[in-house]
């Protein structure tokens, strides 16, 4: 076996998963009834992804929960800030330097955003090139510098609570529903992160009669340091809630 060097298009993966060793993390998952969602998205003149109405949901749902919409930093003297808005942090599937990567980005305020709105700006960074786009020159920055430097650059940038919104976001959403991944769980660095499996047809009771209904294999991971059980627990009940009750199109446009 022959080690190569670690590639340079990844470091800011490494510096993030450093940077989040202090999170102490608890994972729940549910299933989400999507039919309501689907019936939704076929209603509309413009394609709308799963992630999307996920996260026009959970922006909703956390600004009635500010202490899961919080940020921690510190550990000898820590503070918890609360922040104005709820920001969501999207993880994207791109290519970087010739090189597949996972980069993110911010959705900023999505609780007042509309399901066209998040669409338009998820397909913005889902379609831009990685190479060119101005949002990803501090990482394309990182590539460039030594490790231990990059590492302080990170650090330097990520750690003040104020920067966590904007670098951040007040929750994150990672989704690999496009391959047959019915769950999984991940640690986006905010006090609450969401992961998405895909939507398939699974069995539900309903009304005494089993039957095949297009479920959504929800989890949520959040920092214990933050908050308890039971708030992340409620969180994740409404978010389930919002996605199997979403309202006519007018309403949400």
């Amino acid at each position: 076996m022959s080690g190569t060097a670690f590639p340079r298009q990844r470091r800011h993966t490494l510096h993030f998963l450093e940077e989040i060793r202090g999170f102490s993390p608890v994972f729940l998952d549910t299933e989400a009834d999507m039919s309501r969602v689907l019936a939704h998205r076929s209603g509309a003149e413009r394609r709308r992804s799963i992630v999307t109405y996920v996260v026009w949901a959970a922006g909703r749902v956390l600004a009635r929960h500010p202490d899961a919409n919080s940020a921690i930093a510190g550990r000898f003297s820590p503070r918890v800030a609360r922040c104005d808005g709820v920001h969501a942090k999207i993880a994207l599937d791109k290519a970087l330097g010739g090189r597949r990567v996972v980069l993110s980005t911010v959705l900023r305020d999505v609780e007042h955003a509309g399901l066209d709105d998040i669409q338009r700006e998820i397909e913005r960074f889902r379609d831009g090139d990685a190479d060119t786009m101005p949002e990803f020159a501090g990482i394309r920055t990182l590539q460039r510098l030594p490790v231990p430097v990059g590492r302080a650059a990170f650090r330097r940038v990520v750690r003040p609570l104020r920067n966590r919104p904007d670098r951040f976001g007040t929750f994150a959403v990672s989704s690999l529903g496009h391959r047959p991944v019915d769950g999984f769980h991940s640690v986006g660095g905010t006090t609450v992160t969401l992961g998405l499996g895909q939507v398939r047809e699974r069995p539900v009771v309903r009304g005494g009669a089993v039957l095949a209904a297009p479920t959504l294999r929800l989890s949520l991971a959040f920092d214990h340091r933050v908050i308890d059980g039971a708030e992340a627990a409620d969180v994740l009940a409404e978010i389930k809630d919002a996605l199997e009750s979403v309202p006519e199109p007018a309403a949400v446009a």
